[in-house]
């Protein structure tokens, strides 16, 4: 066993990789502990895996997980916390928008006695004021709806002890909604501050079709409240329609053919939103029914050249 282990999910950063690694080895040599690096290649079309070779047959310390495709960012990282054996496991992306100088301060605060060393942004440079703006709300609002604290601002970049680590392997659902369940599983919390930096290299991979979806991934893995508010969509609706049937009685404002094309696109429309709430709450069921594994490995190049 290692006293750190350093998670690293990468696809397509053929661009920064080696960049990467040099300031993340010079932290390390620095620490005075033990540590290992291992790299997820996430299914990359471009030179990462190569260039990951030759960063393993120079660093003893360096494991790469190939995966067989590209399973996503969340089942990556999965793939890579199942493979560590540190005392300690710090999560980190390859683009540099986390500084590896910041692991320092984060050993510190574990050895102090903490098991969850969060480092939340201070600020989001390099990216657009829309992006800054849906990622604010998306946070406040799973915040208030969400079961659980999910803390604002915090990305996947952060520390977490052994025991937190095998309590998240015992989280075995194939809706992988990281941020959430690494505040589900709880324990004692250390929270950083820092300026995040912009891209070192490279465009970014994530589109808002793909936040999207990584938003509702968020809030149907930890909040049940779309579908009660599908119910009360539903009183509503009957109630309104109530309410109209009883005025056109009484004081008719519509014709009859206007009447029913109203009631039927109006009911028609919330019967559809409501369905579409269901259906995404349902697809996850049917997705979890399978017990597919989270990940394929098509090969794990083990640390020390192995």
């Amino acid at each position: 066993m290692v006293d750190l282990s350093v998670v690293v999910p990468a696809y397509n950063e053929e661009k920064v990789i080696e960049e990467f690694h040099r300031r993340l080895s010079d932290v390390l040599n620095n620490l005075g502990i033990s540590s290992e690096v291992i790299y997820v290649n996430d299914g990359s079309k471009d030179k990462t895996l190569d260039i990951l070779k030759e960063i393993r047959n120079k660093d003893s310390r360096v494991a790469i997980v190939d995966l067989s495709r590209n399973f996503g960012k969340e089942h990556a990282m999965t793939a890579g916390i199942d493979k560590t054996e540190g005392a300690a496991v710090i999560v980190i992306d390859a683009d540099l928008q986390d500084q590896p100088e910041l692991i320092p301060e984060m050993i510190c605060k574990w050895q102090e006695g903490y098991d969850v060393v969060l480092m939340k942004r201070a600020s989001r440079k390099g990216e657009s004021f829309l992006k800054k703006l849906t990622a604010d709300m998306f946070y406040k609002f799973i915040r208030k709806i969400s079961y659980i604290n999910i803390p604002e601002n915090v990305g996947d970049f952060r520390l977490m002890s052994r025991k937190v680590i095998e309590a998240l392997k015992s989280c075995g659902e194939e809706t992988r909604f990281m941020k959430g369940l690494f505040a589900w599983v709880g324990f004692k919390t250390w929270t950083i501050e820092y300026e995040r930096d912009g891209r070192f290299a490279g465009n970014t991979t994530w589109n808002y079709w793909k936040l999207w979806n990584f938003a509702l991934e968020g809030i149907t893995s930890f909040s049940t409240l779309p579908l009660k508010i599908a119910t009360y969509i539903g009183i509503l609706v009957v109630l309104f329609a109530f309410c109209f049937g009883i005025t056109e009685i009484v004081m008719p404002t519509l014709s009859d053919d206007g009447l029913l094309i109203f009631c039927v696109t109006f009911i028609g429309g919330i019967q559809l939103i409501v369905l579409g709430i269901l259906g995404e709450y349902l697809s996850r069921v049917f997705l979890e029914s399978k017990k597919r594994p989270l990940y394929i490995i098509d090969k794990f190049y083990k640390s020390g050249g192995e």
